[in-house]
């Protein structure tokens, strides 16, 4: 795994302007991979929702951390409160379970921060216990952008960047690497399909996009998911990972069918 340390800033412009910024809740499978690739920043902007394992620990082993706490409420308030803590021109928004690639970070070395870009999207290689995938169903994320030119709102479980001025995709990678027990990852599955209900019912059919209307219909999304994840995007040809990730992605779709039927019958 490549290594820059903060004396690399002064060859690379562009890294000396960026403030990484993580959350994190019970991150302690995750958070270590994540900081030992952000060596070269001289400062990461972390916002902890009270982590109750052994997150906190692990994070006081990194200089860098500026370590925040806040009540969770809503992802979108979350991220804003980390942004308001940024104090140079860039952010590189993380999840705790984002690594990224030795590639990725060369190609931001190289980027200029003069060329009149706002925003950067970055596209992701989903791992399943450390082995990368060919395919995965995560399209490009806004990731890296100036401050001054983006905020976030919530969408359904998640949130989503507005950014304000000209946008551009990078050509490499963020790993996605969630390696949080089973039990985690069924617990949070549940605690997103909820809030994916809340949007399903109070989003107007017209305003949802083609898979969120999938989705309206009880049951439909898991097979289609089963196929676009093993057929369209090679999951069969990883193994074992593959179909891990094609059966994490169709149970999910089973949990949020079985709220989206309880939240109808108690309409």
């Amino acid at each position: 795994m490549q290594t820059l340390t903060l004396s690399t800033q002064a060859a690379n412009p562009m890294l000396a302007t960026i403030t990484p910024v993580i959350l994190t809740y019970n991150e302690a499978d995750n958070i270590s991979r994540t900081l030992k690739r952000l060596t070269w920043a001289n400062r990461i902007v972390v916002v902890d929702s009270f982590s109750t394992d052994e997150t906190l620990d692990i994070l006081e082993n990194y200089p860098q951390v500026a370590l925040y706490q806040r009540p969770f409420d809503t992802h979108a308030n979350q991220w804003n409160y980390g942004l308001s803590l940024v104090e140079t021109p860039w952010v590189l928004s993380l999840d705790a379970d984002y690594g990224l690639s030795d590639e990725l970070t060369d190609e931001l070395t190289s980027l200029d921060p003069e060329n009149g870009i706002d925003c950067y999207r970055i596209p992701f290689q989903y791992c399943v216990f450390g082995k990368p995938l060919r395919g995965n169903i995560l399209p490009p994320r806004a990731a890296l952008f100036r401050r001054d030119k983006a905020t976030y709102i919530d969408d359904g479980h998640t949130q989503l960047l507005q950014c304000w001025g000209k946008t551009a995709t990078l050509k490499n990678p963020i790993l996605h690497d969630d390696r949080k027990s089973l039990n985690c990852w069924l617990w949070a599955q549940d605690r997103y399909a909820l809030l994916e209900v809340q949007k399903q019912l109070n989003t107007p059919p017209e305003a949802l996009g083609w898979s969120d209307r999938i989705r309206c219909v009880p049951g439909l999304s898991a097979p289609i998911i089963l196929a676009y994840c093993l057929i369209l995007k090679g999951g069969i040809l990883d193994g074992w990972a593959g179909w891990y990730y094609a059966f994490q992605r169709v149970v999910a779709e089973l949990i949020l069918s079985l709220r989206l039927i309880e939240a109808k019958s108690h309409q």
